[in-house]
Parts: structure tokens; sequence; C-alpha cells
């Protein structure tokens, strides 16, 4: 156990340089040599909550040479507790040998990869000149969201929702030194059809991001809605737009954003398009022209976990 590396959220946040990680998820859903079988989800009663909460377990890897597990608990509660919803721990192993290499903090891991492969995918489906972007959504994904978009786009205005205007408001102050503008807002409606990104990370159980008010040519980034009863975006927008998914087969059960429209024949799974891996091996920009509506659905893939986890050992063992 003493050889064990214990990289924890604060390495990782300053260690983040969102192109370069972006790429390493790039390289990674372009190959075929990492094995991912399809992560546990275990809902669990919580009675003390009054409110079920959720177990993940997210292995993957690398033949005879890297391996690891995400063990993650969702308990939406938790705000009231003045702790995260989200928490969890990545088991970083050497795939040849068995032994552990690290215990990386899974909370800020998760957002970091996650931001990475939903800027990954708006690379292949946003329109290369998109400059303004909202988000909504004001958690821990927020401003890696943001910024992740960021660094693919030349993003010059950014606006923030939130249920709470004050939570808003801190995310823009957060990013005050930003080479774009923040601004918080009261409205999605009034905001989406002046955008050309929306970004969406949540756990509404109704759809937030509605077909009506959202304009063409914009692109929408899902990443709440991790169970098959929530949802963010509602049919209309769904079965307008052009849909990809991070995973098929997560992304067509996990999600109610898929998995709802799929169960009412408003779409058949042939309606997806891509995932990741189709998007990162043809490496060809996907967008048919500027009018088009382009959703990506990302349910998370342990994938982008051994890919980060990799990215962040390097440079953590680069520093010794």
């Amino acid at each position: 156990m003493d050889n064990i590396s214990l990289i924890n959220g604060k390495f990782i946040k300053e260690n983040t340089h969102f192109k370069t990680l972006i790429a390493a998820l790039k390289k990674s859903f372009s190959q075929t040599s990492v094995i991912v079988p399809q992560r546990h989800h275990h809902d669990f009663k919580n009675p003390a909550e009054k409110h079920d909460s959720t177990l993940l377990l997210m292995p993957a890897w690398n033949p005879s040479k890297e391996a690891g597990v995400k063990i993650v608990t969702v308990s939406p509660n938790n705000g009231k507790h003045k702790l995260p919803a989200i928490q969890g721990t990545y088991i970083y192993l050497d795939a040849r040998l068995g032994q552990v290499k690290a215990i990386l903090d899974a909370k800020e891991l998760t957002v970091k990869r996650t931001a990475a492969a939903s800027a990954l995918a708006s690379g292949y489906l946003s329109r290369k000149n998109a400059s303004k972007l909202l988000m909504i959504g004001t958690g821990a994904l927020s401003i890696n969201l943001i910024l992740a978009h960021a660094s693919v786009r030349p993003i010059k205005e950014v606006f923030v929702w939130g249920r709470s205007f004050e939570k808003a408001l801190l995310i823009c102050e957060q990013l005050k030194e930003a080479p774009f503008i923040c601004t918080p807002v009261s409205s999605i409606k009034e905001t989406a059809s002046n955008v050309d990104i929306i970004s969406c990370a949540t756990l509404s159980e109704t759809a937030l991001v509605l077909g009506d008010f959202v304009k063409q040519g914009t692109h929408i980034d899902l990443v709440g809605a991790y169970k098959p009863t929530m949802r963010e975006a509602d049919n209309d927008l769904i079965q307008k737009a052009s849909l990809y998914v991070d995973t098929l087969e997560a992304g067509c059960k996990e999600s109610g954003d898929i998995a709802i429209p799929l169960k009412e024949n408003i779409i058949t799974k042939k309606d997806i398009l891509g995932d990741l891996f189709s998007l990162c091996k043809s490496d060809i920009f996907k967008r048919k022209d500027n009018s088009e509506i382009t959703v990506f659905k990302s349910v998370g893939h342990a994938l982008e976990d051994l890919s980060a986890a990799t990215y962040y050992y390097n440079k953590y063992m680069g520093q010794q």
C-alpha cells in the first residue's frame, strides 16, 4: 500500500488543460483496445432521505496495460446537508500485475472528463463559429462545461441559468477573469433562442430544453438526467434534432432523454446517428449545414474515466 499514489481533487483541478484532456479522450475513443463492460447501475432505497440513492460501478481495462474502476454514489438530497450529490473514488490499476497504482478523487475526475467528452462531441457537431453558450445548471459541472466548450469554440458570451439566481451569479463571478462575458439569466426560454450552444447539466425530472424555443443551428449538450425517468429535453426537440450519444447501449437505456422517446415510438434507434466511437474514428466534422439542430446525450462511460485517470496519473508521476 505504500506505493499507491493518492491523487486528490486539488491536484486534478490544478493540472487540467482541457485541450490536452480532450485530445486524450479522442485518442481513446478512436482505438479499440480498451474493454468496457456496461456499467453496474443500482438504485437503492434511502428512507431517511425519502429519495432513492444510486450506486454506480464503472470498470474498464486495457489488457496488460492499465485498468480501473470508479465507485460512485448519487444522493440527490445532499444539497440540504451541504454535501455534493455525487461522490466517489477511482481505483487505478496495473492491468498486467493487478497492483493498485493510484486512488483518485472521482468527483473531480468525473466533472473534468465529462466536460471534456461534451467538448469533444461539440468539436464534431456544433457550428465552428459558435460564440454564444447557455449553461443550464449551477452544479460542479457547470464551470467545467463552460471552460471545456470554450476550449474548442470561440465563445464570447456565456449565459448561466439555475433554479437559484444567486448560484448563477456566483458561477459568473468565478469566471470573471475568463476571456468571455458571463451573465446570469432568469429565463431559459428567452435566452435559448439567442445562443449557438446549450449545455444542460441538472437533476431535473422534467424537460427544461424545449424544441419550441431552440433556434435552427443550435447544438444541445445534455449531460444530466442520469435515470430513465429523468429528462432535460422534450420530445419535440429530440424528434427534430440529429441525435448523437456517448455510447449507444447505455445512451438508449439509462437516460429518459433517449429512453422515453424510444419507448413512446417518437424515435427509433436508427435515429441515433452515432456515438463518440464513430465520431472519433471517422474524424470528420459531422454537421450537415448551419441550420441543423444537433443533440449530444452523455450518460458517462468508463473509457472516459480510464483515459482521464491515465492522463492525471502521468502528470502526477511526472512531478514526483
